[in-house]
C-alpha cells in the first residue's frame, strides 16, 4: 500500500501522469479517429488499384485509355482524356474551396464557412454529374458492362472483311496493338470477321472482362465516397449556419474533420486517374 501511494504521489508530482483527457499528438480524439479511418480506407483503395495494375500488365491485350475515354458531351469524339481532365480540375478546385472553409472556421466566420462549403458541395455534385455522364456513355453508347468489354487491342495485323466474309473493305486494315471498339466498325453491335496477314479468317474477340468490372467497381467506389462527402458537407454546413458549433467553442472542428475527408477523396482520385486514364 505504501508503495502504491508513493507511485501515485510521484505521478502527480511529475505533471499529472494519471490525469485523463490528454490529447495525443496534440490532436483531438475526433481528428485522430478520422486519420485512422482515412488510413484504413487508403489501404482499401491501394488493394483495388494494385489488383487492377496486376491484371493490366499481365494481360496480352488491354484497352487503350486514349481510345476508350475520348468522347465529350454534344457528340464530340476523338478528344482523348479532355473530359476526365475537366472532372479532375473540378474536384481539385473543390478541395481549394474546402481549404478556405476550414480557414474561415478557425476565424469563427459562419457566413464564410457556409459560402465556401456551398461551393465545395457544388464542385462535388458537378463531379458526380460528370461521372454519371461518363458511365451512361460507356454503358448506353458503347455497351460496356461489368461482364462485357467491347474495347480491346489487336494482337496481330490484318484486314476487316465485309458481311459475307469474303470481300475485303478498302482501307480498313489494322496493325497489331491498334485499339478497337467492336460495334462501331459497321455502326451496329456485332463482332466482325477479319483476315490476318497469313490469310487466316478470325472473329474479333471482346476485350478483357476485367477492365469493365474493375473500372465500374473502383470508380463507383470512389464516387460513393464523393457522394457521402457531399451529404456530410451539407449536414455540417447547416449545423454551422444554425450556430451549433459556436457553442462548442472548438474552432469549428467538424469543418476541419470533413475537410480531411474531402482532401483524401481528392487525393485518391489522383491515383485512380493515373491508373485508369493514363496507364
Amino acid at each position: 500500500m505504501a508503495t502504491d501511494h508513493s507511485v501515485h504521489a510521484q505521478g502527480h508530482q511529475q505533471g499529472g501522469l494519471w490525469d485523463g483527457a490528454k490529447e495525443p499528438f496534440k490532436a483531438s480524439y475526433g481528428k485522430l479517429m478520422m486519420w485512422y479511418f482515412l488510413l484504413s480506407d487508403a489501404f482499401t483503395f491501394a488493394g483495388f488499384l494494385i489488383a487492377y495494375g496486376t491484371l493490366r500488365f499481365s494481360s496480352a491485350t488491354w484497352p487503350v485509355p486514349d481510345f476508350v475515354f475520348s468522347s465529350l458531351p454534344g457528340g464530340i469524339h476523338h478528344k482523348p482524356l479532355i473530359f476526365v481532365t475537366i472532372m479532375t480540375f473540378v474536384l481539385i478546385a473543390s478541395s481549394v474551396t474546402m481549404v478556405r472553409a476550414v480557414q474561415e472556421g478557425h476565424r469563427n466566420n459562419r457566413k464564410g464557412i457556409v459560402f465556401w462549403m456551398a461551393l465545395t458541395i457544388v464542385g462535388g455534385l458537378a463531379f458526380l454529374g460528370c461521372q454519371a455522364w461518363e458511365w451512361t456513355t460507356l454503358m448506353g453508347g458503347e455497351h460496356m458492362t461489368i461482364k462485357q468489354n467491347p474495347f480491346g487491342t489487336h494482337t496481330e495485323s490484318g484486314v476487316y472483311l465485309d458481311g459475307d466474309g469474303h470481300d475485303i473493305k478498302a482501307g480498313d486494315s489494322f496493325k497489331a496493338g491498334q485499339s478497337y471498339l467492336i460495334h462501331k466498325h459497321d455502326g451496329h453491335w456485332a463482332p466482325l470477321k477479319y483476315k490476318t496477314e497469313t490469310g487466316e479468317v478470325k472473329t474479333q474477340q471482346m476485350g478483357p472482362k476485367a477492365f469493365g468490372a474493375l473500372f465500374f467497381f473502383i470508380t463507383g467506389f470512389h464516387g460513393f465516397h464523393v457522394f457521402s462527402g457531399v451529404v456530410f458537407l451539407t449536414i455540417i454546413m447547416f449545423n454551422v449556419w444554425s450556430g451549433i458549433y459556436v457553442k462548442r467553442n472548438n474552432g469549428n472542428e467538424m469543418v476541419e474533420k470533413i475537410g480531411l475527408y474531402w482532401h483524401f477523396v481528392d487525393l485518391v482520385w489522383v491515383f485512380v486517374f493515373l491508373v485508369f486514364y493514363l496507364l
